[in-house]
């Protein structure tokens, strides 16, 4: 096509010569000598008149080419199926006037100036596709199905070859729905026998992607057998791509000769290189090409010992990063990885090698791997909110424990499984892993893992509001631990105390448990937890009215979990200290705080993370007047909650939804939202947010002008925050009561009900 196009507008006055040099045909590849021959024959020399040899053929064509180019006609010689530097070299034209154009499937060591032909972008594949099919007719299958359009040309790679294939399929079955063709090819394991036409070129060969790719393939095994060898075991690796490290482990050959093959199958177009030169991927058509050779080679390749080489490599090098995730930050004086961030970078490149591989191991009952590699990836997981991909890993784990049978195992993987699925707020399958993991560990007489999973029981079991199950659980883990001489595991038991006691509003009590908490860390080095535990006493500290100490120190949970490059705790401590600065009335820096953290939850897809930030940047916002942005973030908010299906979470939004409501005079849209919240909090025995919610609804009816109902909304809340013992709260509500009565002419009331507040006011000091 280029040559043709470049013949039209007038270039190559003296014409265009064509030769197929059949390099990738072992028995039928064009040396330079037959080339000048054939070339001879197309600028007119008849075969009487041919030198006798091909060296003379050779001279006989240069000079021609010279000829040419004094009488100013330039031609373009276009030489196809080139597979080595040599085969070409004698047919360059030695006069500048004239070009030759040379298509290879090998990155050829020529000085040229070298056109890399990419897989096509979808907008060019789904042009490609449309444009095959109207050439027959006006077939308008693409534009009317456009999805199953994009389903096929992405099945087919984006790889052209592939791409004009399947059109000439679908010309022939012009009343065949898109939806089947792109069924048939879903099953990875006949697509390259659906991408064959049947048909042959004008050379005779046959036009399918599996026909182009033999000829990559043969002249590799003919010519470079160990290359062949790497290509076939390369589909074994379950990422997109491969680090050289572990392409060296697969084919178990040293680096360095591993690493040239590799650059030399990227010169053939067999697989890609990227990030570097250090990784190495492969499309996904060449990759089901190679897992067929590789299966029917499997034994001559040793493939299953291939396999096991891979794995382990994975399963060695995760364990010794996730070690290192866990060390100081400075850089470690030994080891594969000389600092942590080295580590994290590691498992950044090679996770979906790693998930891969676990799934992998799982499937071909490799049972232990399958047990042992999550354990290596959970920490990390959890880091970067892969949260999905650890239940997924974490579930594979428990079976394969079970598989084996590894009860330790087995109790492991459920407290992991416990851990991931509490960070998607299903508590409920959480509490099942943790009870599970207690059961077992309880038979095996195993006391120290006993009282870390009890930690996690109980953070579960506060979050689904079982309180009291809660702190019992909290406080055999304390015991466990301090008799067994984990401090860590204490450390872990007194920050769950904490959690809970603030959960209940013993709020003195959890601060002091924060406390201790946060110095068990400080002694043992672990600046990850530290972290943690700077947050949670953050919180303590402003339900306790400390709020700018509150602000103290989650500044010093935001500075580690930055340090820490912990996005899950950087998230966390943003939204925490945007909270305490509201309570100090730095509104733009709590406005910053929530905006920042709303970026990162979203950057992890963390909805549940994304609607605590929604709604706490709507309270700031509310907080400098800005009403109605502050509504259209709360609606945000309130939808998440109600798809993730968490009331609580809905409740709280709700409220401040009324409360921003009331402030625009939209009071009838007010009243049914603290309603609501009214109902959620019954169901769920929220009792401190049920005062809160009637205190709303009862500042509600004082803009509308209705006392009677403000006072009794005013009045039932009064009872729920003193049969509770919410001294806050009922300040608050006295406060909104004594507003109410002052509103509509009762000063002496009113006075009274400040009074009342006054006092309550003391205690809280």
């Amino acid at each position: 096509m280029a040559a043709r196009q470049a013949l039209d507008a007038g270039w190559f006055p003296g014409g265009v010569l064509f030769i197929d040099m059949c390099g990738y045909h072992a028995d039928k590849a064009v040396q330079a000598g037959v080339a000048a021959g054939q070339l001879l024959r197309a600028l007119g020399v008849r075969d009487t008149d041919l030198p006798p040899t091909e060296d003379e053929q050779l001279i006989l064509y240069r000079s021609i080419l010279e000829q040419y180019a004094r009488d100013g006609r330039r031609l373009l010689i276009v030489a196809d199926n080139v597979a080595t530097s040599g085969q070409l070299i004698p047919l360059l034209p030695a006069h500048s006037s004239h070009r030759l154009l040379v298509t290879s499937r090998h990155t050829l060591s020529l000085t040229a100036r070298y056109f890399e032909l990419d897989i096509l972008a979808e907008a060019e594949a789904l042009a490609l596709l449309r444009t095959a099919l109207h050439v027959a007719e006006h077939d308008l299958r693409v534009e009317i199905y456009p999805d199953q359009a994009i389903a096929i040309v992405e099945l087919c790679g984006y790889l052209p070859l592939a791409l004009q294939i399947i059109a000439a399929l679908m010309r022939a079955e012009p009343d065949r729905p898109l939806v089947e063709m792109a069924a048939e090819l879903t099953d990875a394991r006949d697509r390259l026998a659906v991408l064959d036409t049947g048909d042959a070129d004008e050379w005779g060969r046959p036009v399918a992607v599996r026909a182009a790719f033999d000829l990559s393939y043969h002249h590799l095994l003919s010519q470079r057998p160990e290359q062949a060898r790497i290509f076939r075991l390369m589909p074994l690796n379950p990422g997109t791509d491969i680090s050289t490290d572990a392409a060296a482990a697969l084919a178990g050959q040293p680096q360095a000769a591993v690493r040239r093959h590799l650059a030399a199958l990227a010169r053939a177009h067999l697989i890609t290189r990227g990030n570097e030169g250090r990784r190495w991927g492969m499309h996904d058509l060449l990759r089901l090409y190679a897992d067929e050779h590789g299966r029917d080679s499997s034994d001559a390749d040793d493939r299953e010992r291939a396999l096991d080489r891979l794995l382990d490599h994975y399963l060695v090098l995760a364990d010794k990063a996730d070690d290192c995730l866990l060390g100081p930050l400075a850089p470690a004086p030994q080891g594969t990885f000389r600092s942590r961030d080295k580590a994290l970078a590691w498992f950044d490149d090679e996770r979906l090698s790693l998930l891969g591989s676990v799934s992998v191991a799982y499937e071909t009952r490799r049972f232990k791997v399958a047990l042992d590699l999550p354990g290596c990836l959970n920490r990390y997981l959890r880091w970067r909110g892969y949260y999905s991909d650890r239940i997924t890993i974490d579930v594979l784990a428990v079976d394969a424990a079970r598989q084996l049978p590894d009860a330790s195992g087995e109790g492991i993987a459920l407290n992991n499984l416990g851990n991931a699925l509490g960070q998607v707020r299903d508590f409920d399958e959480a509490i099942h892993a943790y009870r599970g993991a207690l059961a077992i560990y309880r038979q095996l007489g195993d006391q120290y893992r006993a009282g870390l999973t009890l930690g996690n029981l109980a953070t579960a079991l506060a979050e689904v509001r079982r309180f009291d199950e809660a702190v019992s659980a909290c406080e055999e883990a304390l015991v466990i631990c301090r008799h067994t001489g984990d401090q860590h595991g204490e450390a872990q038991a007194l920050n769950n105390l904490g959690i809970v006691l603030r959960e209940v509003r013993r709020f003195e009590e959890a601060i002091a448990a924060h406390r201790q908490a946060l110095d068990l860390w400080r002694h043992l080095g672990d600046l990850f937890h530290q972290g943690m535990a700077w947050n949670n006493l953050g919180l303590a500290l402003s339900d306790s009215r400390s709020f700018q100490e509150a602000v103290e120190v989650q500044q010093q949970a935001l500075e580690i979990s930055q340090k820490m490059q912990d996005r899950y705790g950087e998230q966390s401590a943003l939204n925490n200290l945007g909270s305490a600065l509201l309570r100090v009335r730095n509104y733009a820096e709590s406005i910053a705080a929530h905006q920042k953290a709303l970026e990162i939850s979203r950057q992890l897809e963390d909805q549940d993370g994304e609607r605590s930030a929604l709604n706490n940047l709507g309270l700031a916002l509310a907080a400098v007047g800005d009403f109605d942005e502050a509504i259209s973030i709360y609606e945000q908010a309130l939808n998440i909650s109600r798809q993730l299906g968490k009331q609580d979470g809905e409740a709280e939004v709700l409220n401040n939804l009324g409360l921003a409501l009331i402030e625009v005079a939209l009071y009838d849209q007010a009243k049914a939202a603290f309603r609501d919240v009214i109902t959620i909090c019954r169901h769920l025995g929220m009792q401190h947010r049920e005062a809160a919610a009637l205190s709303s609804l009862g500042q509600t009816f004082t803009r509308m002008g209705l006392l009677d109902e403000a006072i009794a909304a005013h009045q039932k809340g009064l009872e729920i925050c003193r049969d509770i013992g919410d001294k806050e709260g009922e300040f608050a509500t006295l406060i909104h009561l004594g507003d109410a009565l002052r509103a509509f002419g009762r000063s002496v009331e009113a006075e009274a009900i400040y009074q009342q507040a006054i006092t309550i006011s003391d205690t809280l000091e």
